[in-house]
């Protein structure tokens, strides 16, 4: 496995992974002599994909490679003033920055709600301003790569997925991350090697059609392969006649195999028709010749709802390969992450919240520095989530009082609370990460230990029950003050 800390975004211009109005901003900021005006921007979502009860986040440990080596080159320099826009005092400041904002997190993995601050970001505003695009950039996308792997295993009921998209990707960035993104939400592989040479995800594939046309035969194209991948032979049987010839052909070259003292798993894949009725046949076909146990893949623009509807229909397909549809994301395409001031500090250093008012309630954001809490019951499974102020107590057993968090005035509550932890934790300061990167797989363990603790309720994968997120007191109490005084917004 390659060293998880190298990243995709270890290359030079990648400081320029921004929004040009943030580069204004920080011109400004820095002609008004804000430079050491600290502030704190947290990042969330206000909605899950639609019929989805839950988030799986991914994207930070890449956002870490990208911030650790945050520089401006010489020729990123020479670009900016190119475009004669930017003094050169403001060039100089750029020619020498380095991140030094702290930034508190989720680890990568955990499951995610609405408006749960995921990231929070502390530093100067030049700084803070400068990290917001890329650090939408880096999460919106894997969250939602990671989330709709989640559902798309939970349907295939811990049978191995395989992440086919590589070529419908949205360009080679998107192939890399979103492969990395739907190993942390559950696949067992991808196609795609670059993301295996660069994160370590395992990589894993069939051959194509192409590979059966360019024989004489079908049989021999088979026998060929056999040859060159014995133990790792899944042969493609749906190229002309899969059940006229195509498993028949699998099934004689399989017993061959075996004849040749090769006791490796004998494995179809198939690629279009009735899967299910094509799953049955080439189960019973092969049952009845002696090879038990196959591994029959499907493939052919799969996704969660129609491999539960496969299951349901007792399909013999018992690995899947998943392509367009999880890594496009097809049904939701963006996930609406967001990012906010939430405090200012004051001349005498203490924090100041900041809270964004607008006509529409569901736009209000949740004011100051805030911590998140998971309650959980005496099994360990998570009950709901407290957003509280940094500076609250953990809350305690039993029954848990607080706000509703699109209206703070009225209450709300968590019962059968057995403890709470929080979640964030404190990931990159001075410069570096304060811990060494844990790469894909320590977030895809915390995944699959989170969702297997999740409630079912909230795993349908239609309508979904809401999963509980509440303010507590002091912070609701905060939020209604806030509101109708909005001039200490």
């Amino acid at each position: 496995m390659n060293d998880p800390s190298s990243g995709w975004f270890r290359r030079e211009g990648s400081a320029l992974l921004t929004d040009f109005y943030q580069l204004t901003m920080m011109a400004g900021q820095w002609r008004e002599g804000r430079t050491g005006q600290r502030v704190s921007f947290d990042y969330f979502f206000r909605a899950l994909p639609p019929h989805t009860g839950f988030a799986v986040t991914a994207g930070l440990g890449v956002f870490l490679d990208f911030l650790e080596n945050l520089r401006f080159t010489d020729s990123d320099i020479a670009y900016l003033r190119s475009l004669g826009v930017f003094g050169e005092d403001f060039l100089g400041y750029l020619g020498g920055f380095t991140p030094q904002c702290t930034v508190r997190a989720m680890p990568e993995g955990t499951l995610a709600f609405p408006f749960e601050p995921i990231v929070q970001v502390e530093g100067n505003i030049l700084e803070a301003q400068l990290l917001e695009t890329a650090l939408l950039n880096f999460m919106n996308y894997s969250t939602l790569i990671a989330t709709k792997a989640a559902r798309v295993c939970q349907a295939a009921e811990g049978e191995p997925v395989m992440e086919f998209g590589l070529r419908r990707a949205h360009g080679p960035d998107g192939g890399v991350l979103g492969a990395r993104a739907a190993c942390i939400g559950g696949c067992s592989s991808t196609s795609n090697v670059l993301a295996g040479k660069v994160y370590g995800v395992p990589v894993a594939g069939t051959h194509a059609h192409s590979w059966v046309m360019s024989f004489p035969s079908e049989l021999e194209a088979f026998r060929a392969f056999a040859r060159q991948y014995p133990y790792r032979c899944i042969l493609l049987v749906d190229t002309y006649d899969p059940v006229g010839s195509g498993i028949p052909n699998a099934i004689r070259v399989f017993r061959e195999l075996r004849e040749q003292g090769v006791n490796a798993r004998p494995a179809i894949r198939l690629d279009s028709g009735d899967l299910a009725k094509l799953s049955k046949t080439a189960h019973r076909m092969m049952a009845e010749a002696g090879l038990d146990n196959p591994l029959i893949v499907a493939s052919n623009d799969l996704d969660e709802d129609l491999i539960a509807d496969l299951k349901r229909q007792g399909a013999k397909i018992n690995a899947w390969g998943v392509g367009t549809h999880l890594i496009t994301a097809f049904d939701c395409p963006a996930l609406g992450g967001v990012y906010k001031l939430t405090a200012i500090m004051n001349d005498n250093g203490a924090w100041q919240p900041r809270m964004k008012l607008t006509s529409n309630a569901d736009k209000a954001t949740d004011p100051g520095r805030k911590q998140i809490v998971r309650c959980l019951d005496a099994d360990g499974r998570p009950l709901g989530d407290v957003l509280a102020l940094e500076d609250e107590p953990l809350p305690g057993a039993g029954t848990l009082c607080g706000r509703r968090q699109k209206n703070p005035h009225l209450p709300a509550s968590i019962e059968g609370v057995a403890r709470s932890e929080p979640l964030l934790r404190t990931v990159f300061e001075s410069g570096r990460r304060t811990a060494p990167p844990e790469g894909y797989k320590g977030a895809r363990d915390r995944a699959q230990t989170e969702m297997a603790a999740l409630p079912d309720e909230h795993k349908r994968l239609r309508n979904p029950e809401i999963y509980r997120v509440l303010l507590s007191e002091r912070l609701g109490a905060l939020k209604e003050h806030m509101m109708t005084h909005p001039e200490l917004a």
